[in-house]
């Protein structure tokens, strides 16, 4: 499921507030870590270092509703390539032709640098409702 295509939610600690939880595009091999690209100058990239633990959620609100979260540590923060990591990503999310006309667009308008941020997950958390409804 992780795998799949949803919006993750990630939730980082924020000392002397509530997590930051916010929306993300993300990607996941099953057995590898979970990854998403960060503008640099982010509030969340300028909660994170390496070490430092995290949460993501996906859900499918379609019914039967389903979620999983996985919870771990960061272990690579890293400068994100435009050609490489960005591409990849708009197009995992909007497909090749309408990811390449996003990622141009959005340079053009922020060209911000951005980092790839990633965590491999050590505690694992799910729900598939499908039983609930037959």
């Amino acid at each position: 499921f992780l795998a799949g295509l949803h919006i993750g939610i990630v939730s980082i600690n924020e000392p002397g507030r509530g997590p930051l939880a916010v929306p993300v595009w993300y990607d996941y091999a099953p057995g590898g870590e979970v990854s998403f690209v960060t503008p640099a100058g982010s509030r969340k990239a300028g909660l994170l270092s390496v070490g430092d633990r995290m949460s993501l959620c996906a859900q499918d609100e379609a019914l039967p509703p389903k979620y999983v979260a996985v919870e771990g540590e960061v272990t690579e923060i890293r400068p994100a390539t435009v050609e490489g990591d960005v591409t990849d990503m708009a197009v995992r999310y909007l497909g090749e032709e309408i990811g390449a006309i996003y990622v141009q667009s959005s340079r053009a308008e922020d060209p911000r640098d951005e980092i790839v941020v990633s965590f491999r997950p050590e505690r694992w958390y799910s729900a598939d409702f499908a039983k609930r409804l037959a």
